[in-house]
C-alpha cells in the first residue's frame, strides 16, 4: 500500500466515523431533552465530545506509528495502521456515547480540549519559526568556514565560478573565493527604495480618500478594484516590466541623453511598487476608518477644516496600524523574486543608477539552491548566509519600526 492509499484510507475512513459519531452523539442528547431530561450542556458540545474521543486516538496511534518510522525504532505494516486507528476510534465513539447523560459536563470538557488545540498550535508555531532560524544558521556557519563573515558583509564581488572549479576538482587552479554580497543587498534596496516610494504615496492617498472623501458606493467599487492588484501573478508583472515599461524606460533616458539598459533596476522597482499599492490602501484604509468619529467631530467643531483633521487629528491616530501596514509591503517587496528576475537581470551590480542592471537576495537565493552544485559547496551554502544576513536586516527593522511606533503613541497619548 502506498503513501497515497494509505492517507485516501485513513482519512477517508476517519472523516465519516467522526461525522457518524457526532450525529449519534448529538442525537442521543436530543432525545434525551424531549424525553424532559435536563441535560448540562447543549446537543452539539456532546457531539463534539464524541469526536473528540474518535479522532485523537486514532491521530495519535498515527503520529506514534509516523515517529517509530521516522526514526527507525519500529515499522508496522499500513493495514495494520489503519485497523489499530479504527479500532481505537471505535472505542472511543463507545467510551464517549456511554458518558452522554443529564449531568455530564460537555461543554467545559471541550473547550479544555480547544484550548489544548489552541495551545499545541501556538506551540508548533513558535518551534516552526526556530527550526527555520537554527537550519538557516547552522548551514550559514558552515560558509562562514569557507568564507570569512567580514568579507561576505563587505566585498563587492560576487563570482561564484571558482565555487563550481572547486566542485570540478580544479580547486588547485583558482584563486580565494569571492563572495562579496554587497551589490546584492544594494540591488535589493535599491529596488525596494523604488517599490515604496511609488507604493505608499499612491496607497496612503488611495486609503485617505476611500475612508475620509468617497461615498459608500464608490468605496464598494474603488476597494474590490484596487485589490485586483494583489491578486495579479507576479509573472503577469514580469512580463508587463520586461516587455513593456522596460523599453520606455530606455526611449525616455535616450530622449534626455542617457543610457538605459533594457534589465534595469526601474522597471521592477516601478512594477512592484503597483503590485503592493493593495497592501497598503487596504489595510491604511482599515486602520483610518478605525479612528473613532468622535475626534473627527471634536476636531470640526472647533472650526478646523476636513484637510487639516485629516492632517492632524486622523493620521496621527493611525499611525501605528499605517507603519504595520507599510512594513508589511516592504516585507512582499523585499522578497518578490520573479519581477526582478524577468526585468532587473541576475547580474549583481554595485551602482546608484537605477537604468542599471541589479539582482536582488531572493533571486541569488533561488540561483543558488537551483544549480547543479553539491548541497555543500559554497555556492549553495551561500544562500543560508544570504538569508540569514537578510533576516538580521529585517528584523533590526522591525525592531526600529516598533521602537518609533510606541515613542509615537506614548507622545500622541
Amino acid at each position: 500500500m502506498s503513501i497515497a492509499d494509505l492517507f485516501l484510507w485513513f482519512f477517508g475512513g476517519l472523516l465519516p466515523l467522526s461525522a457518524m459519531a457526532y450525529f449519534l452523539a448529538r442525537g442521543k442528547a436530543i432525545t434525551s431533552e424531549k424525553n424532559n431530561i435536563r441535560m448540562h450542556s447543549r446537543p452539539g458540545f456532546y457531539g463534539w465530545y464524541t469526536v473528540i474521543w474518535v479522532a485523537l486516538p486514532a491521530l495519535a496511534t498515527s503520529l506514534i506509528f509516523s515517529i517509530g518510522h521516522l526514526f527507525h525504532l519500529f515499522s508496522v505494516p499500513a493495514t495494520m495502521l489503519l485497523a489499530t486507528a479504527f479500532a481505537l476510534g471505535g472505542a472511543g465513539m463507545w467510551f464517549a456515547l456511554g458518558h452522554i447523560k443529564a449531568d455530564f459536563r460537555a461543554r467545559p470538557a471541550v473547550e479544555k480540549v480547544m484550548r489544548g488545540v489552541l495551545l499545541s498550535a501556538a506551540i508548533i508555531s513558535i518551534l516552526t519559526t526556530l527550526g527555520i532560524v537554527l537550519s538557516v544558521i547552522f548551514e550559514s556557519i558552515r560558509f562562514f568556514q569557507v568564507v570569512p563573515v567580514w568579507d561576505f558583509i563587505t566585498g563587492t564581488q560576487w563570482q561564484p565560478d571558482t565555487a563550481f572549479l572547486i566542485g570540478a576538482g580544479r580547486a588547485e587552479s583558482v584563486g580565494p573565493l569571492m563572495f562579496g554580497s554587497l551589490p546584492i543587498f544594494a540591488g535589493t534596496f535599491m529596488i525596494t527604495l523604488i517599490a515604496m516610494l511609488v507604493a505608499i504615496p499612491i496607497g496612503l492617498f488611495a486609503a485617505i480618500y476611500m475612508s475620509e472623501y468617497a461615498s459608500h458606493a464608490s468605496r464598494g467599487r474603488l476597494k474590490p478594484l484596487l485589490e485586483i492588484l494583489a491578486g495579479i501573478p507576479t509573472v503577469v508583472y514580469g512580463f508587463f516590466a520586461a516587455i513593456t515599461i522596460s523599453p520606455i524606460i530606455v526611449e525616455i533616458a535616450h530622449s534626455f541623453g542617457l543610457e538605459a539598459d533594457y534589465t534595469n533596476a526601474l522597471a521592477p522597482g516601478l512594477i512592484m511598487g503597483i503590485m503592493i499599492i493593495p497592501f497598503i490602501s487596504s489595510l491604511s484604509d482599515d486602520v483610518i476608518r478605525a479612528v473613532p468619529q468622535s475626534m473627527r467631530d471634536g476636531s470640526l467643531a472647533l472650526g478646523t477644516t476636513k484637510a487639516e483633521t485629516i492632517r492632524h487629528i486622523v493620521l496621527p491616530a493611525a499611525f501605528p496600524g499605517i507603519v504595520a501596514a507599510c512594513l508589511l509591503a516592504v516585507s512582499r517587496a523585499i522578497g518578490e523574486t520573479m519581477i526582478v528576475v524577468m526585468a532587473a537581470g541576475l547580474r549583481p551590480n554595485l551602482t546608484a543608477n537605477p537604468l542599471e542592471g541589479m539582482t536582488t537576495v531572493t533571486v541569488k537565493i533561488v540561483e543558488a539552491l537551483t544549480g547543479d552544485q553539491e548541497f555543500d559547496s559554497a555556492f549553495t551554502l551561500s544562500a543560508f548566509a544570504l538569508g540569514l544576513v537578510l533576516l538580521i536586516i529585517t528584523l533590526m527593522l522591525n525592531i526600529v519600526s516598533t521602537i518609533v511606533v510606541r515613542k509615537f503613541r506614548q507622545r500622541y497619548e
